[in-house]
């Protein structure tokens, strides 16, 4: 079989905090095949932002720090390799799409020297070249008039342009997987079409791999290929998009999907919200994280967790119930 671009394996990263150690991403497995995209959703708090952070071994250390696993992309482990090492891998190999551009972009320097900055310095191109590399990648996400607005700054564009403008940047060196994380926050629900719809074009055009995340299931069935749902830092739902719509097993995606507004709903329906917050994830419970909010949990739900475990062909969920 051909190797997966990225097979990540029991990968655990954790915090030290003023409450004690806890543990953001809890043992996440997953593959991702060259071209697929996958989705990782959940709540806030749920570990979706934390695993691809630890990815890009960005963790802060300390307090955080990656405690097991592995991350083969294109069969190496990424944890095994020197910070020099990774360096050369990120913006140029695996690049990240943030969800905050204004917290990404350099407010100090022109929109035009931050694109063709990972081109100079990955694929050695002289200055100039450089910026006609930065031109062309603004022209492909769309922004009118590129060559005028390689010199101004990031404050001067819009919400949407700084997004494309990062999406441009992510794109510079023809990465083999792109890390989006939340790429659509704070956009109006019809800018937040339009950036989806250009990520999902332009990486079909150059054959990348995707990793969205999001905390909107909505998004996910346009966009995705496959899903991991998280909660309480672990996958507690995994298997094609298809698949999970069509027959959602844990009673947390269950939820999910009850709480998402349909325009074929008889009119009047009401959302079926979640009960009770996200855990704590420094005082995690013994059994099931879910099983405070679930209407299902019983005694063997509060004393012992779940494993993730296949319920269907290519389809994984952690419940005690396999709830159909």
């Amino acid at each position: 079989m051909t190797q997966p671009l990225l097979d990540v394996r029991g990968l655990t990263t954790r915090f030290r905090t003023d409450r004690g150690e806890l543990t953001a991403v809890d043992d996440v497995s997953f593959t991702l095949n060259a071209g697929q995209t996958l989705a990782i959703v959940g709540e806030s708090g749920s570990g979706k932002s934390v695993t691809a952070m630890s990815l890009m071994r960005l963790i802060p250390s300390p307090p955080g720090r990656i405690v097991a696993g592995q991350m083969l992309f294109e069969g190496q482990d990424l944890l095994g390799l020197t910070e020099a090492q990774m360096r050369e891998i990120r913006g140029d190999r695996i690049a990240m799409i943030f969800q905050e551009p204004m917290s990404s972009l350099n407010p100090a320097l022109t929109v035009g020297l931050q694109i063709a900055e990972p081109v100079n310095v990955h694929r050695k191109l002289p200055w100039a070249r450089a910026y006609e590399a930065a031109c062309t990648l603004l022209e492909r996400v769309r922004i009118p008039d590129a060559a005028s607005r390689l010199h101004t700054y990031p404050h001067q564009y819009s919400g949407g342009m700084r997004q494309r403008t990062m999406i441009a940047m992510a794109l510079a060196c023809q990465p083999r997987l792109i890390i989006a994380d939340e790429p659509t926050t704070a956009l109006d629900v019809t800018v937040q079409a339009q950036i989806l719809d250009l990520l999902q074009a332009l990486t079909h055009e150059t054959g990348a791999a995707l990793i969205l995340i999001t905390h909107d299931l909505g998004v996910v069935a346009r966009y995705a290929d496959h899903v991991a749902v998280m909660y309480g830092g672990r996958v507690v739902e995994q298997a094609s998009a298809a698949e999970l719509y069509a027959r959602p097993r844990h009673p947390y995606t269950q939820g999910l999907l009850a709480s998402i507004p349909r325009l074929d709903s008889a009119s009047g329906a009401r959302l079926v919200p979640i009960v009770g917050q996200p855990p704590d994830l420094a005082r995690l419970p013994p059994g099931c994280a879910f099983a405070p909010r679930c209407g299902r949990a019983d005694a063997a739900c509060s004393a012992i967790r779940p494993a993730l475990r296949s319920v269907a062909p290519n389809h994984l969920s952690a419940c005690h119930h396999d709830a159909d």
